[in-house]
């Protein structure tokens, strides 16, 4: 049974703090116990490869480095059309993630494909700027073309109880994130969990950053250690569980940052069945952010088809 919540009304601060103060506290050993017990669990050989390839169409190929590139980024858009350049039933990926000046180059990459354009808006990673600029910022990455959109949450508003700044700001981004096509960007809010004070602050950000709107709650900007620990995604993955038992609404999660292996992502696959269940097994609902994943799941890939592994420089770079 879901937890019991608080009734949400006009999102007054007093009236966040005090809704958000009586979500009901993490169990922190039981959730150590359910991660360990998990943890323990073996995909058999029958399913593995339908893991992998399920694994792949929820990768999020990101490059955010200062030195990014629009040749990086035309190399990464194909890598993330065809991931093995040898194998044609590998399937693309869910989105390529990349800075909003290189949006444009992605978009004219990734036309008419399955492959989403996704762009870390509002001032990533650190979010200090003013909501302005990082309204402008998303303006522009939606209107070069960007699906969707991972932002930052003011971890300093949310760390000292100003709630409402943080759920007016991710309902403002919301907003902007119309589209003129009529389909709006879809809106994947970062909680930096590295830089909050436990797993009750997790439940805590998970629940306003849903009722402010968010399409996806995400970990980590992977800038900050620790990312996505198991027992944050559980507890992010138990908080949309619960979510939408209480208002009918099913919002995804993208664990990132520190998922670099095939064990990494299946073990993070069995918590969302045994979690949420088969519905949030699409890529809709869950992704996987990495940059150095996608070859992992390659190889293993092969493994099961050749027998052997092809080794890492038989792929292209993420």
């Amino acid at each position: 049974m879901p937890d019991t919540v608080a009734t949400w009304t006009a999102p007054g601060n007093a009236v966040l703090r005090a809704s958000l103060d009586a979500l009901p506290g993490v169990d922190e050993a039981g959730v150590h116990a359910r991660v360990a017990a998990l943890a323990t669990r073996s995909v058999k050989t029958s399913a593995k490869a339908r893991a992998i390839d399920l694994a792949v169409r929820m990768v999020d190929l990101t490059t955010l480095e200062g030195a990014d590139t629009p040749g990086k980024v035309r190399a990464l858009a194909a890598k993330a059309l065809r991931p093995d350049a040898s194998a044609q039933d590998v399937p693309p990926v869910a989105a390529v993630c990349v800075y909003p000046d290189l949006v444009p180059v992605a978009v004219r990459a990734l036309r008419g494909s399955t492959v989403g354009v996704a762009s870390v808006a509002t001032s990533f990673p650190a979010g200090r700027a003013p909501l302005e600029a990082r309204l402008a910022d998303t303006r522009a990455a939606v209107a070069s073309g960007a699906t969707e959109i991972d932002m930052v949450i003011d971890r300093g508003a949310f760390l000292t109880g100003d709630y409402r700044k943080v759920y007016d700001e991710i309902a403002a981004v919301r907003e902007v994130c119309a589209r003129s096509d009529g389909e709006p960007a879809h809106l994947k809010v970062i909680l930096e969990t590295g830089e909050l004070a436990g797993h009750d602050d997790v439940r805590r950000a998970s629940w306003l950053a849903m009722h402010a709107g968010a399409d996806f709650i995400k970990t980590s900007t992977g800038k900050v250690s620790p990312a996505a620990t198991p027992d944050v995604t559980l507890v992010m993955l138990q908080a949309v569980r619960d979510f939408r038992a209480a208002t009918g609404r099913q919002v995804g999660v993208k664990p990132a940052g520190g998922i670099r292996t095939t064990k990494d992502a299946l073990r993070n696959l069995v918590l969302v069945e045994e979690t949420v269940g088969a519905d949030w097994l699409d890529p809709r609902f869950f992704r996987l952010g990495a940059s150095s994943l996608l070859n992992d799941l390659l190889m293993q890939r092969a493994k099961l088809t050749t027998g052997t592994y092809s080794g890492p420089d038989h792929y292209s770079a993420d």
